[in-house]
């Protein structure tokens, strides 16, 4: 069974902080430098960093690339595989000019000197989820899962979010950790691991088409406070003070939204235009557009319209989330102490770009 590493290669770049802010040799070796946007004659050029291998998050670039969104848009648009250093620190680096990451990764990144901005957020509702297999009948509510040992790659994070819920549920909060291997399906049925961080649109959408079953939790549910997911796109904030980058970003960003908007009222249009514009990742085609199908079913991405996401941050959603996650000594500054205050959403997150 292919599986697509989602969930656990996102919520793993936070711990990925530690490593400080410097490209991987073995990163991509594109350059996005400020002429990037003004080279092509008049037509500016955006690059952008993926967080890993392409999927349903992803969509809008490459339905926006194939329907000619960006060429109506007058900018040229280069979509980029992640590099190993991650797409946050390569968008710090100069590497790519756009990148997908999460608010929260934003703040952890700027806590420790970075000059990032998050200028469009996708996700509008929770899409994580803390899950142990179906068939371990012991684990009920996340109260069952102190002591028990969670698959994950270290994120800070992700730990506080799980003793959080453990918690709340009445539990002591207390767990063991285990390193997620290439599949944390497979981590969780070895036996290796009793519980680990999954995505509904994708890994949830797997485990409902091929199995194993899977008995899930969302941290809102049980006493985290807003919107822990909120993924989306960010630049570097001095690369936006070129008046020329900046009005490349809107226009981008419009194109992008618009590539979206496509697949939430043709999700299976969509979903086969991901598959055959993204060949390298492989795609299972029934897995594809039943992902897309989840997202546009429930919501995911949307708000008051169902067939157009906002692309804005909402500001009361992210920052109780930034608040709990500072009080939990997640963010560090570049000595590996505690900032002297929590990261501000208004600070890290802007929505100007968005039409």
């Amino acid at each position: 069974m292919k599986t697509v590493k989602g969930f656990s290669k996102i919520v793993a770049m936070v711990g990925a902080v530690a490593l400080g802010l410097t490209l991987s040799a073995c990163g991509n070796t594109n350059s996005a430098s400020n002429t990037d946007s003004k080279n092509s004659g008049s037509t500016p050029t955006v690059s952008f960093m993926l967080d890993w291998t392409p999927n349903t998050n992803h969509i809008g670039l490459y339905v926006a690339q194939k329907l000619g969104y960006y060429k109506d848009a007058d900018v040229n648009v280069k979509i980029l595989p992640t590099a190993q250093a991650g797409a946050e620190t390569s968008v710090e680096n100069g590497v790519a000019n756009v990148g997908f990451t999460t608010l929260s990764n934003v703040a952890a990144f700027n806590s420790q000197g970075a000059d990032l901005k998050f200028v469009f957020d996708l996700t509008q509702k929770p899409v994580a989820r803390w899950c142990a297999l179906a068939s371990r009948t012991d684990i009920k509510t996340p109260k069952d899962l102190s002591g028990k040992t969670f698959v994950s790659f270290g994120s800070a994070e992700q730990t506080a979010v799980v003793r959080q819920m453990i918690k709340y549920a009445g539990g002591t909060g207390d767990i063991k950790t285990a390193t997620a291997g290439t599949n944390t399906f497979e981590t969780l049925t070895s036996g290796k691991g009793d519980f680990g961080g999954f995505y509904v649109t994708w890994e949830g959408v797997e485990s409902e088409l091929n199995g194993p079953k899977l008995n899930c939790f969302v941290a809102s549910d049980w006493g985290v406070p807003g919107n822990p997911d909120q993924l989306g796109f960010a630049v570097k904030g001095s690369w936006l003070k070129d008046s020329a980058n900046a009005d490349a970003l809107k226009k981008f960003i419009a194109a992008t939204k618009k590539g979206y908007d496509y697949a939430l009222a043709n999700p299976d249009k969509a979903a086969d235009i991901l598959v055959e514009q993204a060949k390298e990742a492989q795609l299972d085609s029934k897995l594809t557009r039943t992902s897309m199908e989840e997202i546009a079913k429930n919501n995911y991405w949307t708000t008051d319209d169902p067939k157009s996401l906002p692309g804005t941050t909402n500001f009361d959603d992210a920052q109780p989330y930034l608040e709990f996650q500072y009080k939990a000594g997640t963010y560090k500054d570049q000595d590996g102490n505690d900032p002297a205050s929590a990261p501000q959403a208004k600070d890290l997150a802007t929505n100007e770009y968005v039409g």
